[in-house]
C-alpha cells in the first residue's frame, strides 16, 4: 500500500499496541464467506488488459470464488459485462476461457435462449411463449465493467465506489507511464497455501525484509534496515539532511531498476521525474484484489485472488512498451527473474504464516509500530464487514 499518503514531519509509526484479527478470520470457512460477500463482491476487481479483448465479440470467462462472469465486447466495441448464468434455468452460458462470438449473439448452449450483447433476451427455444411472460423481463443479470489505463475491472455489486476512488492515491500518480499503451511481455501465475489477508499484511511491512529479501534489502537499502519509509525510523530526524538511500529510500546509488543486476532491460519511460528514478518503484493500490508498480523501464502488476479460506491465487504481469518488445535485442531475463525470487520468497513466509495460525494457543497477533498499514488495511476490511 503506497505511504505517499503519509503526513511529512512526523513519524509513521504507531505508537499504542494494537492486537491483530482473531485467528479464525484467516481460516474460518464461515468467515471467508462473509468476506466473499461484503469485500469481494462490493469492490473493483481487476480481470484482465483491454488487449484480452482486442475486438468486437471478442469475450472472456473470469471466476471470483463461486461468481463467473463473462466480459464481452459488444458490436460498438463497447465492454459489456453480465454473470455467466441463463435466466432459463441457471445453465452457464460459455465454458471456455475466451475466445469470438461468431454472431452478435450470446447463446445459451443448453436450450438455445438467445442474448444479444447488451444482455437482452431476444428468443427463446419453446414453440410458444407462456402468458404473461415478457422476454424484456429476463435480460442477463448484469455485472458493472470499467476500462481504466488499459486494464479491465469488474464490480459485483452496484455499491462499488467510483473506479478511481478505489485507489489509495491519485490514480493519475502513474500517468507518465503511459499505462494504456503498453503490452504484457511477461506473465506467471502461483497459488499460494494461505488465506488472501496473509498475502497483504507481507505486502504492507518491511520488517521481514533483511531476513527474507537479502537481494531485495541490497537493492533497496532502507529496505534492509527493516523499514519502508524514512519517517518509519523514530528517530529520523537525527538523517534528516543525509541524503543515503538507507535513510531517504529509493534505489541503492548507481542502480536503475528492479532486476537482477540493477540495471534497466529496456530504455526508461520518457516522462519520468528524477524522483521516480531515485525511486524505482512507485506503486498503487486498489485493495482487495490489486497493486501496479510503476519501475524505470517497465510496469510490474500484481493480482490477488481468494481460492478459498486457506488458499490464494497470486498473478503477476511484465508490462513493456510495444517499441520495447519488438526489439530483437530485448532481454527481460534480469527483470522477470529478480522479481519473480522476491514475490516467491513472499509466498514461502506467507504459507509459513498460514502454517502456524491454528496453533492451540494462538488467538490473535501483535501489531508493531511499522506496521502501521496492516493497522489501515484491517480497519479498511472492518469497514467493508460493517456495512449494510
Amino acid at each position: 500500500m503506497s505511504t505517499e499518503k503519509q503526513a511529512t514531519g512526523t513519524y509513521n509509526g504507531l505508537t499504542d499496541k494494537l492486537e491483530g484479527p482473531a485467528a479464525e478470520r484467516y481460516y474460518d470457512a464461515g468467515h471467508h464467506q462473509r468476506e466473499l460477500a461484503r469485500v469481494w463482491y462490493r469492490n473493483w476487481i481487476y480481470v484482465g488488459r483491454s488487449s484480452e479483448l482486442p475486438e468486437p465479440r471478442a469475450y472472456l470467462r473470469f471466476s471470483l470464488a463461486e461468481q463467473q462472469i463473462l466480459v464481452v465486447r459488444d458490436d460498438q466495441g463497447v465492454l459489456q459485462a453480465f454473470h455467466n448464468t441463463c435466466r432459463h434455468r441457471g445453465a452457464a452460458l460459455c465454458l471456455e476461457r475466451s475466445g469470438r462470438l461468431a454472431t452478435g449473439k450470446i447463446v445459451c448452449p443448453y436450450h438455445a435462449w438467445v442474448y444479444d450483447l447488451q444482455g437482452r433476451l431476444r428468443r427463446t427455444s419453446s414453440r410458444r411463449d407462456p402468458e404473461g411472460f415478457d422476454k424484456a423481463d429476463y435480460p442477463l443479470y448484469r455485472v458493472g465493467v470499467a476500462e481504466w489505463g488499459g486494464f479491465i475491472f469488474v464490480a459485483l455489486s452496484d455499491d462499488a465506489p467510483p473506479l478511481a476512488q478505489s485507489f489509495d492515491q491519485d490514480p493519475e500518480r502513474l500517468a507518465a507511464w503511459n499505462l494504456a499503451a503498453l503490452a504484457v511481455g511477461h506473465r506467471f501465475t502461483k497459488t499460494l497455501a494461505c488465506n488472501w489477508k496473509v498475502f497483504w499484511e507481507n505486502y504492507n511491512e518491511c520488517l521481514h525484509c533483511p531476513g527474507v529479501h537479502p537481494e531485495l534489502s541490497r537493492l533497496v537499502p532502507i529496505f534492509g534496515r527493516a523499514l519502508m519509509e524514512e519517517r518509519d525510523d523514530p528517530r529520523w530526524q537525527e538523517h534528516v539532511d543525509d541524503d543515503d538511500p538507507r535513510y531517504k529510500g529509493g534505489l541503492r546509488r548507481g542502480a536503475e531498476s528492479w532486476s537482477s543486476d540493477g540495471r534497466a532491460s529496456a530504455p526508461p519511460f520518457p516522462n519520468l521525474s528524477a524522483e521516480d528514478r531515485r525511486l524505482g518503484h512507485v506503486y498503487l493500490t486498489a485493495l482487495p484484489a490489486i497493486f501496479i508498480v510503476g519501475h524505470v523501464d517497465y510496469v510490474r502488476v500484481v493480482r490477488v485472488l481468494p481460492l478459498g479460506p486457506e488458499s490464494t491465487e497470486l498473478r503477476v504481469e511484465y508490462l513493456f512498451s510495444p517499441e520495447t518488445l519488438a526489439d530483437p535485442a530485448f532481454d527481460p531475463a534480469g527483470i522477470v527473474a529478480f522479481t519473480t525470487r522476491v514475490m516467491n520468497e513472499d509466498a514461502d513466509v506467507c504459507e509459513l504464516n498460514q502454517t502456524g495460525l491454528r496453533g492451540l494457543g494462538h488467538r490473535r497477533g501483535v501489531i508493531m509500530p511499522e506496521e502501521y498499514l496492516i493497522k489501515q488495511l484491517h480497519e479498511w476490511i472492518e469497514a467493508q464487514l460493517r456495512a449494510p
